[in-house]
């Protein structure tokens, strides 16, 4: 018996529940919960402290912009079977320069912000000529431009020199609210709203899951994959220095080892969310709540007692980062291995 019109199939809501991204979400709330239990406690004058306080919720949302940023970047770079490890490194330089039309050039911030991101756009044109004009691996091109750009940054500060004391209207946009949040919440939350509208809600966004399933057949459908996949990597790059702005609004200050690490945490937040690491999958709400699952484990640590006494937060949250992203990429291929185990298995006998 069919379901009546408006009226969902029991089967359709069991789809729906079991989807990765619902899954994900089950997780990112039971460790929420776990947080708040074991990293909120009273201080002596019966005042909260710790995770479930709203200032540390502030904090969440203010320190996973950057890497939110960057993963929003890498969505459709991955989506396209691609991969760039030179965001986090972009992101370091673009920083520098930054500091340095600012500070050496005498350049308006604005200007300053402008430059940087038509930087941030280039440097993402160079990872796109090198893999769609030479035809040469993303992974190789990206693992280069990775040392390039850091590279760059280090050679350009000598390794020593940090730019500071940026005008307090620029720090606002890293340190202050706005509308009761922080600010560059705001700017995160109009990039995700752009980059979720372009991947679902656009035509020129849903090709780049065929170019992921199988570039040749997008071909043959007419679609230009060259130009599509250029497309995406100008767009990291551009994010990339945008996220480098936030993250020297965040710290006032500009140095070469911004974002040292970051690329790991974006890739990571990408494939938790749902994104296959072989193309033709994924979500941009899928990448939101792989973010907000990473930024909920690295602030979470920190605050509980045993990880507090033995002053390893940042060292648990790189060993658990790790770790999740293993079994991220192993949960993303364990689905084809099951379906080859049982084929064989009921195969017919010869």
């Amino acid at each position: 018996m069919s379901a009546s019109p408006g009226t969902r199939n029991p089967r359709d809501w069991k789809a729906i529940l079991t989807r990765h991204e619902m899954l994900l979400l089950y997780v990112l709330i039971a460790e929420w919960l776990f947080f708040y239990f074991a990293g909120t406690t009273t201080n002596r004058r019966g005042v909260i402290v710790g995770f479930g306080t709203l200032d540390r919720q502030f904090d969440i949302l203010r320190h996973s912009c950057e890497i939110g940023l960057l993963a929003l970047a890498l969505t459709p770079v991955i989506i396209t079977a691609g991969i760039d490890l030179s965001v986090g490194s972009l992101l370091g330089l673009s920083a520098i320069i930054f500091g340095q039309l600012w500070h050496d050039a005498g350049l308006p911030i604005p200007l300053a912000v402008a430059f940087t991101l038509v930087l941030g756009a280039l440097a993402g044109g160079l990872n796109a000529l090198l893999i769609t004009t030479l035809r040469l691996p993303p992974l190789i091109v990206t693992l280069g431009t990775y040392s390039l750009y850091r590279g760059l940054a280090e050679a350009i500060t000598r390794g020593s020199v940090t730019y500071t004391n940026f005008p307090e209207g620029f720090l606002f946009v890293g340190q202050e609210r706005w509308l009761g949040l922080p600010t560059q919440a705001w700017i995160f939350f109009a990039v995700a709203a752009a980059v979720w509208l372009l991947m679902h809600r656009t035509t020129f966004g849903r090709a780049f899951r065929a170019i992921g399933l199988s570039p040749e057949g997008a071909r043959y459908a007419g679609l230009p994959v060259g130009r599509r996949v250029a497309l995406v990597y100008v767009l990291a790059g551009l994010i990339a220095a945008l996220a480098a702005i936030i993250y020297t609004a965040r710290l006032g200050q500009a140095k070469a080892d911004a974002g040292t690490g970051y690329e790991l945490f974006a890739i990571t937040a990408v494939v938790l969310g749902g994104t296959s690491i072989f193309g033709g999958t994924g979500s941009v709400h899928g990448t939101l709540l792989g973010v907000a699952a990473i930024a909920v484990l690295k602030n979470g640590l920190a605050c509980l007692p045993v990880v507090m006494r033995m002053n390893a937060a940042e060292e648990m949250s790189g060993l658990l980062t790790g770790a999740l992203l293993l079994l991220a990429l192993t949960a993303s291929v364990l689905p084809k291995i099951l379906s080859n185990f049982r084929a064989r298995h009921h195969a017919p006998a010869p």
